[in-house]
């Protein structure tokens, strides 16, 4: 299956110029091999993510940057990351996304789904390009997913994807 390079559209076989964006289609087959990850595959990768940002990252930074609180109990954080917030939790998970995706191109939860961001024309992440993409994710995730889902239907990027120019695919198996 092939999609184009310049907007992410799925193709028909046959294509000479993409029906979303009018780009022309290299006659020779995609040198990439991109597969797109499925929403399904990138929501459990997020979800492994959020149980190790959640029971052991975000307790083990809370205790070094406020160890008091550990004595007198509880630290009050959403280990889902699912509000539109900015604290503690979402400070780390930005962090934890941008250095993990920024350098290897996947988190912990994608390497267990076998699934990577990439930059739209195949290319591997960087730093700053990663740290774009992560900002929806740690601090607007369901604005980001929902405006993605409306708005990015056929490349299946949340907002911030789109704003990076990055993809998630399956990685080779």
């Amino acid at each position: 299956m092939q999609y184009c390079r310049h907007c992410g559209f799925k193709l028909p076989e046959d294509a000479l110029f993409c029906p979303n964006c009018g780009a022309a289609v290299s006659p020779e087959p995609s040198k990439s091999g991109l597969e797109l990850a499925s929403w399904g595959e990138r929501i459990a990768a997020y979800l492994i993510d959020a149980i190790i940002l959640g029971f052991i990252v975000i307790p083990i930074v809370s205790i070094f940057l406020f160890p008091w609180r550990a004595l007198v109990g509880g630290f009050g954080w959403n280990f889902l990351g699912i509000s539109a917030s900015f604290g503690l939790t979402n400070v780390v998970s930005f962090l934890y996304w941008t250095f993990m995706e920024g350098v290897y191109g996947q988190s912990l939860g994608k390497m267990v789904l076998k699934i990577k961001v990439v930059r739209a024309d195949g290319k591997p992440m960087d730093i700053a390009t990663a740290a774009i993409e992560s900002l929806g994710k740690a601090f607007l995730l369901p604005i980001d997913l929902i405006l993605g889902l409306i708005m990015y239907p056929q490349k299946q990027q949340r907002l911030f994807n789109y704003i990076s120019n990055t993809i998630v695919v399956k990685t080779q198996r």
